[in-house]
């Protein structure tokens, strides 16, 4: 039986470049609440940035932010993982070579960067929205752990993700999100070790879960629920992870309701 449903947000819930969700979402995510299925957004977003998109049902469903550095129901911080902070710095010392790297550093509730691209405060501002400071100096104006480190490199992510997997990826996990950024999380941290946190917290097993997602950072979180969906149109490979494929997220969300028992 169906207890809670987890969706990837960009190139999956949101798909062909969407920037909100679809309407409809919000009025099947309510029907499942009413089954007693919480549904649980699940990406490499900002927390505030997600219960922005979710703001008409922003607090009936949990949070999975940071590509699972990040997960919280309730208001409650469910599990968090920091970053080492000389490893943070090592990192950002590295990014700062670069002028085509634009970085993101995030906090719980605050995103950090130290672009001076007009491009890159535009699309975060006023496009993806994120509660964002402009900083300098990562080392003095940042008051908080780190939780992630994201890069977005406008030319793509092959050189860039090569780059600092050569320079990084035995001391912390460094996967591609969507086709422009590169992310650095907790080495402990991923969506499917947040799913699994998330399950366990609500003492709901896994097989009772229900997963969807369409990159690499959501391996773990579709090797994790008991029944997990690949996009049509994900990353390479990725298919091979999930039970199922799909073109609709809210296609199976259909299904799944369709075939509840009436309350």
């Amino acid at each position: 039986m169906v207890k809670l449903i987890a969706s990837d947000l960009d190139g999956t819930l949101l798909q062909n470049g969407a920037h909100d969700v679809n309407p409809i979402v919000f009025d099947q995510i309510r029907i499942l609440k009413e089954h007693g299925i919480l549904f649980a957004a699940a990406s490499g977003r900002q927390y505030l940035n997600l219960r922005r998109l979710f703001t008409p049902i922003q607090n009936d469903i949990a949070y999975i932010a940071e590509n699972g550095s990040l997960c919280i129901y309730n208001e409650e911080t469910i599990s968090k993982g920091i970053i080492e902070q000389d490893l943070a710095y090592r990192i950002l010392d590295e990014v700062a070579k670069y002028p085509q790297y634009n970085c993101i550093i995030s906090g719980e509730r605050v995103c950090y960067s130290t672009s001076k691209n007009p491009k890159f405060y535009d699309h975060m501002v006023n496009v993806i929205k994120n509660n964002m400071k402009f900083i300098d100096d990562p080392k003095t104006e940042i008051p908080e752990p780190i939780l992630k480190i994201a890069v977005c490199d406008y030319s793509g992510t092959d050189e860039c993700e090569k780059h600092l997997k050569e320079m990084f990826s035995s001391d912390i996990k460094v996967v591609t999100s969507g086709n422009l950024w590169v992310d650095f999380i907790c080495p402990t941290a991923n969506k499917g070790s947040a799913l699994k946190n998330l399950l366990d917290h609500l003492h709901i097993d896994a097989k009772d879960c229900v997963v969807f997602g369409d990159q690499y950072n959501d391996v773990e979180m579709l090797q994790t629920a008991g029944t997990s969906y690949a996009m049509a149109n994900a990353a390479p490979g990725i298919d091979k992870y999930a039970t199922h494929v799909t073109d609709s997220v809210e296609k199976i969300l259909q299904q799944i309701i369709d075939e509840l028992p009436a309350v």
